[in-house]
């Protein structure tokens, strides 16, 4: 039984299990399983491995995405252009094993981003600055979109949700939450910005798919932007998981 799984830290807002449970019951895979691991420290991903000599591949979600890094023995070559890794494959060879990192939230991103764009999307705010904002920031790139990011430290490329105010929100018709901010179970949270100022010109992704609908995607509705949450995200990066850990690419 070839075994497949998620790490992260905690674990329990996670979809994962119950999404590839469902698609092995619906594609009729036998031969294949999927845990979770909930490691705190991302040294503990060589005790997960060892532990278990059937994993050949697994998913990495918060905070682990930059961190697992140093652990991989090679990268994917969008994965080093973006600086983090959500989706990592177990070569094994004998006793031995290779770690190599790839990344698919910018798949699931820019695959569920694209049909919701408007000509006057052209300028985003990315909220926070961890791993999956860089996958957020690697598809705007991309598609020709400006962005800002804003945390809760200031620095050379990114400004504070102080600097965030009316004319910013105006100017920036495209807004991204990429914090867990509002994350089950602490669901009633939400990024610090001046949401009076969002518009029916706004479009609001989350990338949080549990709730379905967050406190930042509220506040988004009722002031009548379009919203999206990330549960679309989730299943293409997931399904492209698949592909990589099963070489169907």
């Amino acid at each position: 039984m070839r075994k497949f799984g998620i790490i992260g830290y905690p674990l329990s807002h996670s979809f994962s299990k119950k999404y590839f449970q469902n698609k092995f019951i619906k594609e009729n895979i036998k031969d294949a399983e999927f845990d979770i691991f909930p490691i705190e420290n991302i040294k503990n991903i060589k005790e997960v491995i060892n532990n278990n000599p059937d994993l050949y591949g697994f998913s990495v979600t918060i905070p682990h995405k930059k961190t697992i890094i140093p652990y991989l023995n090679e990268l994917d070559k969008t994965a080093l252009n973006i600086g983090a890794v959500n989706c990592v494959k177990v070569i094994r060879e004998s006793k031995n094993y290779i770690l190599k990192g790839y990344n698919t939230d910018c798949i699931g991103f820019e695959e569920s981003l694209k049909p919701l764009l408007k000509p006057q999307h052209t300028s985003a705010l990315v909220l926070g600055t961890g791993g999956a904002s860089q996958a957020v920031a690697y598809v705007l790139k991309k598609l020709n979109i400006k962005f800002q990011f804003v945390s809760r430290n200031k620095t050379e490329n990114t400004i504070t949700y102080n600097d965030v105010d009316a004319n910013c929100i105006l100017k920036n018709l495209l807004i991204i939450n990429t914090t867990p901010l509002g994350m089950y179970p602490n669901i009633n949270k939400h990024p610090n910005i001046p949401y009076e100022h969002i518009t029916d010109a706004h479009y609001m992704y989350d990338l949080i798919y549990n709730p379905s609908e967050t406190e930042f995607l509220k506040f988004g509705r009722l002031n009548n932007a379009r919203t999206k949450n990330g549960e679309e995200m989730l299943h293409l990066q997931a399904e492209a998981a698949w592909k990589i850990w099963n070489n169907l690419f």
